[in-house]
């Protein structure tokens, strides 16, 4: 732990800069509340996607590096503004046409269209619960609804009410002209209709902590600020959010740089500090599109998990967060084969190392053992060529190749295959093409089938691969890698694949002497 921390004084990973950033602003003391509060916000507007599960991720990352650096308790929170009008239906829940009625309704008054929850806030709030309970997380959820309506929230809000007017002069600047005739930081709650209002406010009373407008019907009406009866717009609420729990740290994407300096002031003119902030870059579409909750582009959550662990999804989060990533179902096998590389490589490695490896930042400091003796790549292939339909067949092979592994012994191996199986079947069959070999590649595979027939020596990977290169040579392949091309477009139906040596252990050489056979014979291209 001492080496550790040692080295963690000057590590360039990213949540250690964001963390000795934190440390330095609390002054390396413990703050008055008694610990360094980390918080993430969420938009209940539409079902959890693997955005909201990155931010929450990411940040634990840095909340996790800042424990190293110091001794000082730490708390993250979970903020959902299910408090947020119901602005349009989503795309993708049931019953759409129920929920027009209930157009700007707070999230949390909204019926729940699956019908499990008493809102549609509260549906979609466990939703992000059960997803971040499932990982592991530590964190603590609060709901706008609970937080406002509970009077949690007053303190501040009747301080927004006193400086009404420093507040909406720094909100007035940012506003086109026409939008400055309406604007208020206040959107009341219509005591008639239950919808947030976007209407002009007639007169806000400092010392009452009132604000008087008209409702929907023309009804002049005065309600407090207090007690849930008044929301803050969501700029002046993410300021207001942080003067209220004092909040540290708080990371997001980059949409919201733009507005930091305004979520900067509007804290500190409600007496707060602004926290420290980090921001990220934005998750993209397989058509390079922002991923949007309502739309529900891009992979959800239950999408990952369909198809790979939720330590790969996590890896892939730590990876450059300041870098746009396009989220397609095609990253997940690199991403799973990454992070057990990194697994493999933890142990051997100094403390300076293991603080820039992934995986520490992934585990908290204290990453599992890999049992992965099979990649995920290689597992696909393997589904491929042998028709698996399920992963039992997968360790007929598998067991050949590692005579000591069993899905006992080896829970990640055997949950990889049954991943394997399953992403074979809905990504890669049905795009999988066979060519036939030309001249030149039919003689070097007829070659490659009698060495492998005649070989005695050693069935492990490299003496296998040896003999795969020995015959690309032979045959006159410059570059190497059109061999290995070869056998992957003819043999495995697609571009690119494993190491072929690896392999041929793994599938057997009588399997894939006839292999090649049925692909020398036309029979892979047919199927």
């Amino acid at each position: 732990m001492t080496d550790l921390r040692d080295a963690a004084q000057n590590a360039r990973a990213w949540p250690f800069e964001a963390a000795r950033a934190i440390l330095d602003r609390v002054g390396g003391t413990v703050p008055d509340k008694g610990y360094v509060l980390f918080e993430t916000g969420y938009g209940p507007s539409g079902l959890p996607h693997i955005g909201t599960f990155g931010e929450v991720a990411r940040t634990t990352m840095v909340r996790r590096a800042f424990e190293l650096l110091s001794d000082i308790p730490t708390r993250l929170l979970c903020f959902s503004d299910d408090m947020d009008g119901l602005r349009k239906v989503p795309d993708n829940v049931p019953n759409p046409d129920a929920l027009r009625a209930h157009l700007q309704r707070p999230l949390s008054d909204v019926p729940d269209p699956f019908g499990e929850y008493e809102s549609f806030g509260a549906h979609n709030n466990a939703r992000l619960c059960a997803f971040l309970d499932r990982f592991g997380f530590d964190y603590e959820f609060i709901s706008a609804t609970e937080f406002y309506r509970s009077g949690r929230f007053d303190p501040v809000l009747r301080r927004a009410a006193e400086r009404y007017d420093d507040l909406m002069a720094v909100m007035l600047k940012s506003l086109r002209e026409e939008r400055r005739q309406s604007y208020s930081i206040f959107l009341p709650i219509s005591p008639q209709t239950g919808r947030v209002l976007y209407v002009p406010i007639r007169h806000v009373d400092p010392v009452a902590a009132t604000v008087t407008f008209d409702d929907e019907d023309g009804t002049e009406t005065t309600l407090p600020v207090t007690g849930g009866h008044v929301k803050l717009q969501w700029k002046p609420d993410f300021g207001a959010r942080w003067a209220a729990l004092d909040v540290d740290f708080e990371m997001y994407g980059k949409e919201h740089a733009p507005n930091t300096a305004i979520y900067d002031r509007i804290c500190a003119i409600l007496g707060g500090r602004p926290p420290e902030h980090y921001t990220y870059e934005l998750f993209l579409d397989e058509a390079g599109e922002k991923i949007s909750k309502s739309r529900g582009n891009g992979l959800s959550m239950e999408d990952w998990l369909r198809y790979a662990a939720t330590d790969s999804l996590a890896y892939f989060m730590y990876q450059k967060p300041k870098t746009a990533k396009r989220m397609s179902f095609d990253v997940i096998p690199r991403a799973v084969d990454e992070y057990h590389q990194q697994l493999r490589a933890y142990p051997a490695q100094d403390a300076e190392k293991r603080l820039a490896n992934p995986v520490w930042h992934v585990h908290g400091g204290a990453p599992p053992e890999s049992r992965m003796v099979v990649p995920f790549a290689m597992l696909l292939n393997l589904a491929s060529v042998s028709g698996a339909r399920d992963k039992d067949a997968l360790w007929g092979f598998i067991r050949r190749y590692a005579p000591d592994a069993s899905p006992a012994t080896h829970p990640d191996l055997d949950a990889a295959a049954g991943f394997a199986v399953r992403y074979f079947n809905d990504f890669v069959l049905p795009g999988r093409v066979f060519r036939p070999p030309d001249e030149a590649e039919r003689a070097a595979m007829a070659d490659l089938a009698e060495r492998l027939k005649d070989h005695a020596g050693s069935h492990d990977p490299e003496a296998l691969q040896a003999i795969v290169y020995a015959v690309g040579r032979d045959h006159g392949f410059e570059p190497l890698r059109d061999w290995f091309r070869a056998l992957y477009e003819v043999l495995l139906g697609a571009s690119q694949g494993p190491r072929f040596g690896g392999f041929i252990a793994l599938y057997g050489v009588d399997e894939t002497v006839a292999l090649i056979g049925r692909a020398l014979d036309g029979g892979l291209a047919r199927d």
